[in-house]
């Protein structure tokens, strides 16, 4: 059962191995470290907003969806959970741990350069009639 901080549901790592198996669930999971952090190893087929770009996307992000979202150590995406939490947005988790967490209980995790975000298809303006 996901522990609440600051009103903000806190994962564990088999919580969100679990959010990221269940299509059902359809969370979506995104890393908000800095691009150098993500090359250096992170969760297969995760999309990376860097804490610092996440406020563009508040009105791009759809505020009925469930996220999670991943950091290295929780602390940055503890913070990133609030925001969204404060901006309207109702079922938002953060990984407790974060990567240090994920890589120490032995999960898999992969190297490289992220896709651009707009391949994920998260933009719910995109589309969207413009005047």
């Amino acid at each position: 059962m996901a522990e609440r901080i600051e009103n903000v549901s806190h994962l564990d790592w088999r919580e969100l191995k679990e959010a990221l198996t269940d299509t059902e669930r359809a969370a979506i999971v995104i890393d908000v470290r800095e691009p150098e952090e993500y090359e250096e190893a992170h969760i297969a087929g995760l999309p990376l907003i860097p804490m610092g770009d996440i406020i563009d996307w508040t009105e791009k992000l759809d505020p009925e969806r469930e996220y999670v979202f991943v950091c290295r150590s929780g602390r940055r995406s503890f913070e990133v959970a609030k925001y969204f939490q404060n901006n309207g947005f109702g079922n938002v988790h953060n990984f407790a741990g974060g990567m240090l967490s994920w890589a120490g209980e032995g999960n898999p995790t992969e190297g490289g350069p992220a896709e651009l975000i707009e391949s994920y298809g998260l933009d719910k303006t995109e589309g969207e009639n413009k005047s």
